[in-house]
C-alpha cells in the first residue's frame, strides 16, 4: 500500500511541479541551449530534476529508511551546481566519492552491500548523466528500472514507485520533443536513487542473486556507458569528451527518430530488467550464470550491429 501511494503522490506531484519547475528555469535563464552536440532547436528549460527531487519525497518518508535522501539531496545540489556552472572534474569527482559514501552508510545491510551501493552510486550516477543526451530517455528508461526494483518488495518498493511516479508526471513534459529536461541535477538524482534501491530490497541484505542481477536490472545505463567508452578508446578521443557515439544517437544517424530511438532503448531495459527479475530470484550460482550469458548476448548482439564501430574501421 505503501508504494501505491508513493506511486499517486509522485505522478501528481511531478505533473504539477513540473511547469511550474520549467516557469522557474526560464524566469531566471536555466536553460539548456543549442548546440553541436545537442538535438533541440532553442533552449530547453532544466531543472526537471528538482520537480522530481519533491515529487518522489513521500517515497522515502514512507519507510523506516529517510536517511538516503541525504545522499539524494546532495546528487541534486552537485547536479544543479554543474547546471549552473560547470563544475572542474576534480572537484565533482571529490564530491560524488562523498555522496556515495553517505548512501553506503544510509542503506541497511552487511558491510559488503554497502559497498556495493558506494560502487554502484559513482558508477549510475554518471550513467545516467551521460544517458540523458536525448528527449524521454533517461526518464523512462528510470520508470522501467525503478519498477523492477519495487516488485523485489522491501523499502525498495515505496522508494522505487515514489521516484516511478515522480518520473511518470514529469515525462509528461520531457516526452519528445521535450520542453524541460533533467539536467545533470535530475540525471544524478536519479542515479543515486536507483543506486540505493538494491539494497533496500526484501532480501537485499542476504540474498546475493539480487546483486549479480543488477547488471540486468540497471542494463541500458551501463551498456551505453561502456559502448560510449569502447567508441572513444578505439577512437583515441579523451574519454570525458562529449561526442555522439552512445547508442540512442546512433540509433538516430541510422534513420530513426528521437521518439523511434527512444522507444527502443526503453524497450531494451523491459526485457533486460525482465530477465534480471528472473535471476533476481534464483539460486546465486544460476542468477551470476544469467547474467553472464546475458551480458555476452548483448555484446555480441552490439558488436554485431556495428555499434562498437569508429570511423576508418573496416
Amino acid at each position: 500500500m505503501d508504494g501505491l501511494v508513493a506511486a499517486g503522490i509522485g505522478i501528481l506531484a511531478g505533473l504539477i511541479l513540473t511547469p511550474f519547475a520549467r516557469r522557474v528555469a526560464f524566469a531566471l535563464s536555466i536553460v539548456d541551449r543549442p548546440g553541436d552536440l545537442k538535438t533541440q532547436h532553442e533552449p530547453v528549460a532544466y531543472l526537471g530534476g528538482v520537480a522530481v527531487f519533491f515529487a518522489a519525497l513521500a517515497g522515502p518518508l514512507l519507510t523506516d529508511h529517510v536517511a538516503v535522501l541525504l545522499p539524494m539531496g546532495a546528487a541534486l545540489a552537485l547536479g544543479l551546481a554543474d547546471d549552473l556552472r560547470p563544475l572542474a572534474v576534480p572537484v565533482r569527482i571529490v564530491v560524488e566519492i562523498a555522496i556515495a559514501g553517505a548512501a553506503a552508510l544510509a542503506v541497511p545491510g552487511p558491510p559488503l552491500a554497502r559497498i556495493a551501493t558506494a560502487v554502484l552510486v559513482l558508477g549510475l550516477l554518471n550513467a545516467v548523466n551521460l544517458l540523458d543526451g536525448q528527449d524521454g530517455l533517461a526518464a523512462g528508461v528510470g520508470v522501467v528500472i525503478c519498477v523492477a526494483f519495487a516488485t523485489l518488495g522491501g523499502a525498495a518498493t515505496p522508494v522505487g514507485l515514489g521516484l516511478a511516479g515522480a518520473l511518470l508526471g514529469f515525462l509528461v513534459l520531457n516526452r519528445p520533443p521535450a520542453r524541460i529536461y533533467l539536467g545533470d541535477a535530475g540525471a544524478y538524482l536519479v542515479g543515486t536513487t536507483l543506486a540505493v534501491l538494491p539494497a533496500l530490497t526484501r532480501d537485499g541484505s542476504s540474498h546475493w542473486s539480487i546483486w549479480w542481477a543488477v547488471p540486468l536490472l540497471v542494463a541500458v545505463p551501463v551498456a551505453d556507458t561502456a559502448i560510449a567508452i569502447l567508441r572513444r578508446v578505439r577512437a583515441h578521443r579523451p574519454l570525458l569528451s562529449g561526442d555522439r557515439s552512445h547508442v540512442y544517437d546512433q540509433l538516430v544517424d541510422r534513420g530513426m527518430s528521437i521518439r523511434q530511438s527512444t522507444l527502443v532503448c526503453v524497450g531494451v531495459q523491459v526485457l533486460a530488467a525482465a530477465v534480471g527479475l528472473g535471476a533476481a530470484r534464483s539460486d546465486p550460482v544460476v542468477a551470476l550464470g544469467i547474467t553472464l550469458g546475458t551480458a555476452a548476448v548483448l555484446a555480441a548482439i552490439a558488436w554485431r550491429a556495428g555499434l562498437l564501430t569508429v570511423v576508418g574501421d573496416e
